[in-house]
């Protein structure tokens, strides 16, 4: 296969359409389990846990968080903050505390980030409001330790380039280096999917960057995101290890 500027429109559809790629379930259905198991999963964290719900951290009726804390969050405590995906135009913060039991019981916050989707949101605005996301928590919960762990769309080319990771990566400074990243991509995302991960991994690393490329097997560009909700799942395990070393 050839780079995605070789590919015909069909052909790019088809790679960037998560749901063509799973071998668990028909495309259609894929979509809806992930919904129905992430909502699911929320409503049992939030039933369970405390929270605080709808905190906003700028002006616009998109632009809130929903926190989930340790039983004691009196003290210092790190930070995961989980920014939902859904193709920049579906799921929100509402269906993204699935992932808190794991880390809470382990004395970690997870703080959900509410953004403007498509068609709402264009893709710079949901950059600046995932920035103000970031800076509003550093700065409204100083006493947390926060770790580096992290169509209908109207997307020109020069706005998809202006945002695209890659095209920002710069040299790592020693502050930088503090900062370890992860990189995760499931088993049975598309070969588009493998290839941007690993240039993407490749990028930091000839950056300086400390950074690893987990290709996790025996799953699908949506359960590799479910399975946050198990404390024994790999990917859990990484993040709460990465943690602990920070």
């Amino acid at each position: 296969m050839g780079t995605w500027r070789d590919m015909t429109k069909e052909e790019l559809e088809k790679q960037y359409a998560p749901s063509r790629w799973s071998h668990r379930m028909d495309k259609e259905v894929v979509i809806e389990a992930h919904v129905r198991a992430v909502t699911e999963g929320t409503r049992r964290a939030q039933a369970t846990m405390q929270t605080l719900l709808h905190v906003p951290y700028g002006g616009n009726d998109g632009e809130k968080l929903d926190i989930y804390l340790p039983t004691d969050p009196s003290g210092a405590f790190p930070l995961v903050l989980y920014i939902h995906g859904g193709y920049w135009q579906f799921l929100s913060k509402e269906v993204s505390g699935f992932i808190a039991p794991p880390l809470v019981t382990q004395g970690i916050a997870v703080v959900a980030v509410g953004y403007d989707v498509a068609p709402k949101g264009h893709l710079d605005v949901m950059v600046a409001q995932v920035r103000r996301s970031v800076a509003f928590i550093v700065q409204q919960y100083s006493k947390i330790r926060s770790d580096c762990s992290a169509v209908t769309l109207s997307l020109p080319r020069e706005v998809a380039w202006r945002n695209s990771p890659i095209l920002g990566v710069t040299a790592a400074t020693p502050a930088r280096k503090a900062c370890e990243v992860l990189i995760a991509v499931a088993q049975h995302d598309s070969p588009e999917f493998h290839r941007q991960s690993q240039e993407y991994f490749q990028a930091l690393r000839s950056a300086g960057w400390r950074v690893s490329l987990l290709d996790i097997a025996d799953t699908d560009h949506f359960d590799v995101i479910e399975k946050l909700s198990q404390r024994g799942y790999i990917l859990t395990q990484v993040i709460l290890n990465m943690i602990s070393r920070a």
